[in-house]
């Protein structure tokens, strides 16, 4: 099979893979569409050695996952609720948040995904001064140069987060291009023993066509 083949079989038969990506990317993008909007307001906090020193370093890497099960607590959920005066309760709220640490760059950091993007940057910001307070209280009965400080990093700031649906329009038409392909290609597989053109004769018999005798046009 040469290039010739395969670009015939593409112009007789693309019209399939051009419509089962327009079904599949329209099916992607309207289902996008139908779903809620939910956006992601993230706060980071910085967590400092007072000094620069392996040990406290290390001892800090450490400590990172405590302070994000610190922080994921229904007691914390609870004064932030109390702050803020929402209207939930603590396990709602904690649904809602997702709190992670990076010791490569001493960070925790605060995700609160809500249909209310205004509200998730609150919900985040207090989290985060949560644990700086925390750290603050705790630094008073240490050494200063034993201090380990939380540094918030900006504001909590949100965007949408799902749905994502310039995404889920191009898997969908991937998706769909895929499925046209299969198609096209079982379609062939099925009239590979069909001839309609010299070209199928010499595929199949390897051998090239000398001549062919022309239909009858007289025939009614």
């Amino acid at each position: 099979m040469n290039l010739t083949y395969y670009a015939r079989v593409l112009i007789r038969r693309g019209w399939i893979i051009l419509l089962a990506m327009v079904i599949t990317a329209g099916a992607a993008f309207g289902f996008s569409k139908l779903q809620t909007p939910t956006y992601r307001a993230t706060q980071k906090v910085l967590l400092q050695p007072a000094r620069n020193d392996f040990g406290l370093t290390e001892t800090l890497r450490i400590l990172l996952r405590s302070w994000v099960v610190f922080l994921d607590t229904d007691q914390q959920a609870q004064a932030v609720i109390e702050r803020l005066q929402l209207d939930m309760q603590p396990g709602e709220l904690r649904s809602y948040t997702t709190i992670s640490s990076d010791p490569t760059q001493l960070v925790v950091q605060i995700d609160v995904d809500m249909e209310d993007g205004a509200q998730a940057a609150q919900i985040a910001t207090e989290l985060g001064r949560l644990l700086k307070e925390y750290r603050d209280e705790d630094n008073r009965s240490l050494r200063r140069e034993d201090y380990i400080n939380a540094i918030m990093i900006d504001t909590a700031s949100y965007g949408l987060h799902t749905p994502k649906t310039k995404i889920n329009t191009i898997a969908g038409a991937l998706i769909g291009l895929l499925l046209g392909g299969a198609v096209v290609f079982v379609l062939e597989y099925l009239e590979s023993n069909i001839v309609r053109r010299k070209d199928d004769i010499e595929r199949f018999l390897e051998l090239p066509v000398l001549a062919a005798i022309p239909a009858d046009e007289t025939r009614a």
